[in-house]
């Protein structure tokens, strides 16, 4: 949540106003890839979903013993999916817009659709939560497969979006290309059942609604975790290298599904990508799990509990108030506090600092906002 409100530091504005400097350099990390592969910034929302499936069996642990029953944790995982679904039509629903806009690529749509599944499944033992991720992954590449591969056509016929050329994959990889693939396909018919605006045909960056599929597989990855790291005997270091192990062979795995078999592609949420950063992901659990149970850094991971304990708080507040805040540090703080050549960069670190000086005021007050 940190480096999404971050808004990436200013690190693409810095490339863009220093050519060939090392802003060039670090640049890709900072924004997502147009279609295949992996950088930091894409690992930002399957680090936020796993999170989410590793908190499951810890939260419905704690409501048992709290005295509540099945059917009151499920109606709670009811309205909770039922209201992150509809915080992120909110959110997707811009000032300028007429009505109502009705997608769910945004990343609590995908959490709200698929979590009363996953309070479902996670209630299994691991065994079946295992074959459920690998069912669904094998089930939605079939779905991709047998839908017919695009034409060029196709994407000549695009008159208002730019098809970027990434996009547009060879061979049996075509069956992920962007703007035709199955989940493509299904979205112009969902949502214009829908009240629009005007007719859907594509999504400008590729996200689907069917996302929610395969990142349920993700969250599932999490629920997984969660389990192991709350219920298995084995000491903190041991625990601790399992997860860093686990994370290399689903990153070696991921590599390999990526070059022979299905493309990662984090903007459809590919089985390959599933595999791929939830890899990355374990290796940086692993790596907090060390630092804080093993090394006992805690108060160096302070900042980091300030803005978990209201993640969806700034998650919104970034979402609605972050040109606001910036607007005011401008109006209400000399000039000379923003250096032009390093405007981005202080513009967005302003706008974090005053988002986790919220979330801190907040966590004094014992003030958490959840669903």
């Amino acid at each position: 949540m940190l480096l999404m409100a971050s808004s990436g530091f200013g690190i693409v504005q810095m490339a863009e106003a220093h050519p060939d400097s090392f802003w060039e350099t670090i640049r890709p990390q900072f924004e997502h890839k147009t279609w295949q592969g992996v950088s930091l910034w894409d690992l930002i929302q399957p680090s936020f979903m796993f999170m989410v499936g590793v908190a499951v069996p810890m939260s419905c642990a704690k409501r048992r013993q709290a005295g509540q029953g099945i059917l009151g944790m499920a109606w709670h995982a009811l309205t909770r999916s039922l209201l992150l679904i509809l915080i992120a039509v909110a959110l997707s629903t811009k000032g300028t817009d007429k009505q109502t806009v009705w997608v769910f690529t945004n990343v609590l749509a995908q959490i709200g659709l698929g979590y009363l599944f996953l309070f479902i499944i996670a209630a299994l033992s691991w065994e079946y939560i295992t074959a459920c991720i690998i069912a669904l992954l094998a089930g939605y590449t079939a779905f991709f497969a047998l839908h017919p591969l695009p034409t060029s056509e196709q994407f000549t016929s695009i008159q208002s979006i730019k098809v970027p050329a990434e996009g547009i994959l060879q061979g049996w990889f075509g069956h992920w290309s962007i703007h035709f693939n199955a989940a493509a396909q299904f979205d112009r018919w969902l949502l214009n059942l829908l009240p629009q605006a005007q007719a859907f045909e594509y999504n400008s960056g590729g996200y689907q609604t069917l996302n929610f599929v395969p990142s349920l597989a993700t969250m599932l990855g999490g629920a997984l975790a969660g389990q192991f790291l709350t219920h298995s005997p084995l000491e903190a270091r041991s625990k601790c290298v399992r997860l860093f192990v686990t994370g290399v062979i689903l990153i070696f795995l991921g590599t390999i599904l990526d070059i022979v078999a299905v493309p990662a592609v984090k903007r459809i949420w590919t089985p390959s990508w599933v595999v791929l950063s939830g890899g990355w992901v374990l290796l940086m659990l692993s790596a907090f799990y060390w630092l804080v149970e093993i090394a006992g850094f805690r108060r160096l991971v302070f900042p980091l509990v300030v803005v978990g304990m209201n993640s969806i708080t700034i998650y919104v507040l970034h979402h609605l108030c972050s040109g606001w805040i910036r607007e005011s540090l401008h109006k209400h703080l000399p000039a000379s506090a923003f250096p032009s050549e390093w405007l981005p960069i202080i513009d967005r670190c302003g706008v974090l600092l005053v988002l986790w000086l919220f979330c801190w005021w907040l966590y004094k007050q014992k003030a958490f906002l959840r669903l």
